[in-house]
């Protein structure tokens, strides 16, 4: 036993487009006739998918939509993302290709858990030169649930699984990494031990949530994860 695999959310820790998210959540809301509030967005749509922040969202506000039509909305906020960030250099966290390369030397599976979606998040790690790094991605088209369910966390292990056939890879011998509330508990209801990240909430709160909190990449403890693992 021991650690085999590392998985890290998108939004929070490797990019940080939250006030991106948030201004085209609200442009969609605009154009619904409705109102944006920041509560709404944190509330609803932080670590979630893009299907369940605006769904809740929109139910929150008294509208409940077809499958259909929140599709079609979910395709103009996945447009205007796209072509934001093809204008932008994405704002990468420090020291991510780092990280990244260590777990790569310590032959490790590294797997993107996110509730974006994949065309997103292919366009975002192609951007940062960051593609390279990692084995899988887990996004939010891939599921008909979010987190905080643990859907997308046991696909991760069942695809690495599947790709790593003599790991006979465990949620016992994996990690996570996650910046919100809801990723952390999905993680945890996955049986993975999970880091926090201290950039979307402050670190005394996630250190009531997660297994260890971190301000930084850089702190996580690879070897100490290890040995608790290996005892699990």
């Amino acid at each position: 036993m021991g650690l085999k695999a590392v998985f890290l959310d998108l939004k929070g820790v490797i990019i940080n487009d939250e006030s991106i998210q948030q201004e085209l959540i609200a442009d969609i809301l605009l154009q619904e006739n409705l109102r944006s509030d920041s509560y709404d967005f944190q509330r609803f749509c932080l670590g979630r998918s893009d299907r369940d922040c605006l769904k809740d969202i929109l139910k929150c506000r008294g509208r409940i939509v077809t499958d259909d039509y929140l599709t079609k909305l979910i395709a103009r906020k996945t447009k205007a993302y796209q072509e934001k960030m093809s204008q932008l250099d994405p704002a990468i966290y420090p020291n991510i290709a780092e990280f990244l390369s260590y777990l790569q030397q310590r032959e490790l599976i590294i797997g993107l858990v996110t509730g974006a979606l994949k065309q997103e998040a292919e366009l975002i790690l192609e951007k940062a030169s960051l593609a390279q790094y990692f084995s899988l991605i887990v996004a939010g088209d891939d599921l008909a649930t979010s987190k905080p369910e643990p859907d997308c966390y046991l696909l991760a292990v069942e695809k690495s699984a599947r790709q790593y056939p003599n790991l006979h890879l465990q949620p016992s011998e994996c990690l996570a990494i996650e910046s919100t509330y809801v990723g952390i508990e999905a993680a945890k209801k996955a049986r993975i031990q999970v880091v926090g990240i201290s950039r979307t909430h402050p670190l005394h709160m996630l250190q009531r949530r997660a297994n260890w909190t971190v301000d930084s990449l850089a702190d996580i403890e690879l070897e100490r994860v290890d040995r608790v693992l290996s005892k699990l």
